[in-house]
């Protein structure tokens, strides 16, 4: 399957910490970084794993201690949101894609039984447990998704940062892409263009609840903590 990791952007919410380190360059462990265990674990799960890692910010550095992975450039970062990120990627929106946010971090069981997986549905990861100050929200009819947004007052779940796209809608996210940059909309994020193709054509994006599973955005130092407990837990 083809992975795109998105790791391009600046980290600010970590400021001072990420002022000269990327985000996703953090370690919780010695020397293990929170984009290298990601890559790890797809690897040891998914024998046939294409990954990609969009870069931007301190890219040099992250290409120098990131290994097993192709590498897509953003010059762009200081000035753009996701989608540009993604659309510098989107040669890989034409087969089944998993798209991860690069400040991801969740337990392995979460890795092996869901992310590595081909599903028959396209699917975002959300968590129900998150009920009230969810940073990326999500609201469902049965089981599938009505609309993501940061200013939902009311919701179902907190998106996790994990889409998962079977070909066809690979492609239609690919083209939605190409006219939100095409239009000049190049700093918001990949995943409002999941919300234009809900509203704008029949686009089928069921979701998958992992509240039973540990995981973590980093976004804080406490984020970081939580994190380092994960993959102590793990040992990966």
């Amino acid at each position: 399957m083809n992975y795109i990791l998105l790791c391009a952007g600046k980290g600010t919410r970590l400021h001072p910490l990420t002022l000269d380190c990327p985000k996703c360059l953090y370690n919780i462990a010695d020397n293990y970084s929170i984009i290298q265990r990601m890559v790890d674990l797809i690897k040891k799960y998914d024998d046939n794993a294409d990954i990609n890692i969009v870069v931007g910010f301190m890219h040099n550095l992250i290409k120098s201690r990131v290994f097993g992975v192709n590498f897509i450039y953003n010059p762009f970062y200081d000035i753009t949101n996701s989608v540009a990120s993604l659309w510098f990627a989107k040669d890989y929106l034409n087969d089944d894609v998993t798209i991860i946010n690069g400040d991801i971090v969740v337990e392995k069981d979460l890795v092996l039984n869901i992310i590595v997986k081909l599903l028959n549905y396209s699917s975002v990861l959300v968590d129900s447990s998150i009920k009230s100050d969810g940073d990326y929200n999500v609201q469902v009819d049965n089981d599938n998704v009505l609309v993501m947004s940061k200013e939902l007052n009311k919701y179902y779940a907190e998106y996790a940062g994990v889409t998962k796209l079977n070909r066809k809608e690979s492609i239609l996210l690919r083209d939605e892409i190409e006219t939100m940059i095409d239009d000049g909309n190049y700093n918001q994020w990949y995943e409002d263009a999941l919300v234009r193709l809900l509203f704008k054509c029949n686009f089928k994006l069921k979701y998958i609840d992992i509240s039973g599973y540990d995981w973590v955005e980093v976004d804080t130092v406490d984020d970081l903590l939580e994190a380092k407990q994960i993959q102590q837990k793990d040992n990966v």
